[in-house]
This record gives C-alpha cells, sequence and structure tokens, in this order.
C-alpha cells in the first residue's frame, strides 16, 4: 500500500473518530500530494509515487518546525502547541532518521578517508556524508556535527 492510499484510509479513520488536528493534517497532505501531481504535469487523481510523497511530508515537516520557532520567538505558546501537534502527526509517515551519534562515527571516517584537515572543506565532507546516508539522515544534523567536527 503506497503512503497516499496509507493516508486516505487513516483520514477515513480520524473522520470517524472526530480526531480534528488528524484529520486537518491528513487533508493538507493529500493536498499537497495533489499539489505535487500537478507540479508534476500528472493527472491529480494519479498515484504519487511513495519517494515524492516523503519529500512533500519532508517538507510540510519543515514549515512547521519553521512555524514553531517563529510562534515562540513571537511567544505564542497555543499557536506553537498545535504546529507541535502536527509536527507529530506528520512525524508517523516519515521513515526513522539516524541519531547524531551515529552520523558523526560516519563523519569521523569519512573525514579521516577524505584527509580533511581545515574548516573551509567542511561543505565537501557534507555533501559527502549526505550523498552517503541519502534518506537515513537529516541535513540539518548532518550540518551541526560537521560544524562540531571542525571545531
Amino acid at each position: 500500500m503506497t503512503i497516499q492510499n496509507q493516508i486516505k484510509e487513516q483520514l477515513k479513520e480520524s473522520m470517524k473518530a472526530r480526531d480534528e488536528v488528524r484529520t486537518l493534517v491528513l487533508k493538507g497532505l493529500l493536498a499537497g500530494f495533489t499539489n505535487e501531481l500537478v507540479a508534476q504535469r500528472k493527472k491529480p487523481s494519479e498515484e504519487l509515487p511513495d519517494a515524492d510523497a516523503l519529500n512533500v511530508i519532508k517538507k510540510m515537516v519543515k514549515q512547521r518546525k519553521d512555524s514553531i520557532e517563529l510562534f515562540k520567538k513571537g511567544n505564542r505558546e497555543d499557536l506553537a502547541q498545535n504546529e507541535e501537534k502536527e509536527l507529530a502527526i506528520l512525524g508517523e509517515y516519515l521513515p526513522a532518521t539516524m541519531s547524531k551519534e551515529e552520523i558523526l562515527k560516519i563523519a569521523i571516517v569519512k573525514k579521516d578517508e577524505m584527509g580533511l584537515t581545515d574548516k573551509s572543506k567542511m561543505g565537501m565532507l557534507m555533501g559527502a556524508i549526505i550523498k552517503e546516508l541519502k534518506d537515513k539522515a537529516d541535513g540539518g544534523d548532518v550540518k551541526e556535527v560537521v560544524e562540531k567536527l571542525f571545531q
């Protein structure tokens, strides 16, 4: 079952259970999938491949994280909490990512393999790690680990 079909089924369940937050998030996801299909010049009724669906979900997760940060800066905890609830629901559809400790181990090995010593080569190391890990690690986490490595 594709991610899109899974979300459609869970939308039906959440509507029956009258779970307003989950229903809102799932409807937003389906709208995002439709927008992605249209952007790819496909019919909105077609199935979105799982890789594209994951990209849409990641984009929405990033939007939620940015919103949470802005709401907290503006002292709007109520809105930040709503976004955090939505973020938790979206997180259920993302594959598990590597921890910073696991990324650090790989980064140390890569740094030694490539023989990098100065901070100007940080981008090369990040590129190599992201290329190797692809969707297994968050780009922000990789950046954080590499920056610590070059301090």
